[in-house]
């Protein structure tokens, strides 16, 4: 199966009786017959090798009904908790936020069209000067379905989706488009100037820090001497005086 899918996945054993068990969560009872690929509320069930699969997730659509008929659609409008991995370490949707999602699912002849944008807040922060970012993005994506994984070996791709008994996983999909869509190296602002490199500070706040003008070393002695106090007239004449008396 695919892994978007696997991710959604829970194994129960089978119940005595599993022509007519129905999966419930990750529970099995009594009373449902079920055939394979059966769409039980949320649930999909299937039986493989004596086992009950159990497909489940709000980012999973059933495409049944639509019958591979090309022209048909379904509209969905979701709110929903963000999976994990939804961008980078220092950029992401945090896992378990609110997404909104808006999805169109269109069968052409090879599958089914999935088209939509979802909207979330994604937080890190800045590369340069390490201020907190928590901003609004909204993500645009479409992607094919396909009906029958290509029996050609050498046609098929590493990055095609499959359907599964007619389910469709979306989560993979806006995984993918968050990645693509969010900075590898956020900003702050486009003109941050980061941190001093002397001291740390962030120079957005402080616009005019600075350390004086740097001194190359090998003149740091000359401005040392630079810096002692010079002895005004009155200690020059007091000094001559002493000098003379003592001769």
């Amino acid at each position: 199966m695919q892994h978007g899918a696997l991710g959604h996945a829970g194994m129960v054993p089978p119940a005595p009786d599993t022509r007519s068990s129905r999966a419930i969560g990750l529970g099995v009872s009594r009373g449902v017959t079920i055939d394979l690929g059966l769409l039980a509320g949320p649930l999909l069930v299937v039986l493989l090798d004596g086992w009950l699969i159990v497909l489940s997730g709000p980012l999973v659509f059933d495409t049944h009904e639509m019958g591979r008929k090309p022209g048909a659609e379904r509209t969905f409008t979701r709110t929903i908790e963000a999976p994990a991995e939804m961008g980078y370490d220092v950029y992401a949707v945090p896992e378990g936020s609110t997404i909104e999602l808006e999805l169109r699912l269109e069968a052409i002849m090879e599958g089914i069209l999935a088209t939509g944008t979802f909207s979330a807040r994604a937080v890190g922060e800045c590369v340069r000067c390490l201020e907190p970012i928590d901003e609004p993005v909204v993500v645009g994506f479409q992607e094919l379905f396909l009906y029958e994984a290509p029996s050609d070996q050498e046609e098929a791709d590493e990055e095609d989706h499959v359907l599964e008994d007619e389910l469709l996983d979306l989560e993979p999909v806006l995984r993918d488009a968050v990645v693509l869509a969010l900075p590898h190296n956020p900003l702050c602002g486009p003109d941050c100037p980061g941190l001093c490199p002397e001291c740390g500070a962030r120079l957005a706040d402080d616009p005019d820090h600075t350390h004086g003008e740097a001194i190359d070393p090998r003149w740091s002695a000359l401005s040392q001497l630079a810096e002692q106090p010079v002895p005004s007239a009155d200690q020059s004449e007091s000094g001559n005086t002493s000098d003379d008396s003592k001769e």
